[in-house]
């Protein structure tokens, strides 16, 4: 099955000479939950804003459900819906009235029972008569998605969608998008949240600096690039790292009662037995230790300084 968004070659160059975008290609499939992470000012929003029509590219080539969204523009959007960052409605308008509306824009008869069906799924349905201004902010994103689902869309971009909401908003709001992924919608998720990938995604892309850094299976990238962490809780406290261990490039924490191994669990031997055989000699004895895996958010970081 073809991809449903393909980006060919694409480059932003802005009037001042920023390249914002340089030279993204990437394929998203259909009915995946694809997280784009990167740091403030990485392109994120830029390669959004140009997939779904609202900037122009420099250079490059992008396809929605196989229509060029420069030559075919009104077909290519009508299949995207789109949440920005920032809260953009209406403030005395009703929410039944603001979706509705919306739904009109792309030229989409009216459908009662499916705006119906769209405000019962995101929890909106008793607040259908209520002004925008009366809601929460949770319930104001609510209302976007609402308004980006309005017209039926295949594909939906959530920009930074629990930026400022709390912790227990943030969780009702991935089993919205976990729903909508059920129903068949492909969904590109911006964060600043690793976790929120971590928790969600199919797959992730890193952008840095304007380029793509990595596209990979969630799964397959904490096993590619996860490593583990080993902490030591020894029985004295040492003043240093003896000589003999240099190898093994251990840290020596909390005021020297624990040291820390980082070891590769892609490797055929990890070093531990070696170690501990090594600790030993050279006499210092272990009350207990731990292990802890790298998480999505130790491999983010590792890549974003690499790029």
């Amino acid at each position: 099955m073809p991809p449903v968004i393909s980006v060919a070659n694409l480059s932003k160059v802005y009037g001042s000479g920023f390249k914002a975008l340089d030279n993204v290609s990437l394929d998203i499939e259909r009915g995946e939950i694809f997280a784009l992470l990167g740091p403030n000012g990485a392109g994120k929003t830029t390669l959004i804003s140009i997939i779904c029509g609202i900037a122009n590219p420099t250079s490059g080539s992008i396809k929605v459900g196989g229509k060029d969204i420069a030559s075919q523009y009104r077909a290519a959007r009508a299949l995207i819906g789109l949440v920005p960052q920032e809260i953009h409605t209406d403030a005395f308008e009703t929410v039944w009235a603001t979706v509705t509306f919306s739904r009109g824009l792309f030229g989409k008869p009216k459908n009662p029972a499916y705006i119906e069906k769209v405000l019962k799924d995101l929890s909106l349905w008793d607040k259908k008569d209520s002004q925008i201004i009366t809601l929460s902010g949770g319930m104001k994103r609510r209302v976007m998605i609402a308004k980006a689902l309005s017209h039926e869309p295949q594909i939906l971009f959530l920009d930074e969608p629990t930026a400022g909401v709390d912790v227990e908003l943030r969780k009702g709001m991935w089993e919205v998008v976990r729903a909508l992924q059920a129903s068949g919608v492909t969904i590109i998720l911006t964060t600043h949240y690793i976790d929120e990938a971590e928790e969600m995604a199919d797959r992730i892309g890193v952008i840095n600096k304007g380029e793509i850094v990595l596209v990979e299976e969630k799964a397959k990238l904490m096993q590619k690039l996860g490593g583990k962490r080993l902490t030591l809780h020894l029985q004295n406290k040492v003043d240093a790292i003896p000589e003999a261990l240099a190898e093994y490039k251990l840290q020596l924490c909390e005021g020297g009662r624990e040291m820390v191994y980082d070891y590769d669990t892609k490797g055929e031997r990890t070093g531990i037995t070696s170690l501990l055989s090594d600790l030993r000699n050279a006499g210092i004895r272990i009350s207990d230790l731990d292990t802890q895996q790298s998480s999505l958010e130790d491999i983010f970081v590792s890549l974003v300084r690499q790029s």
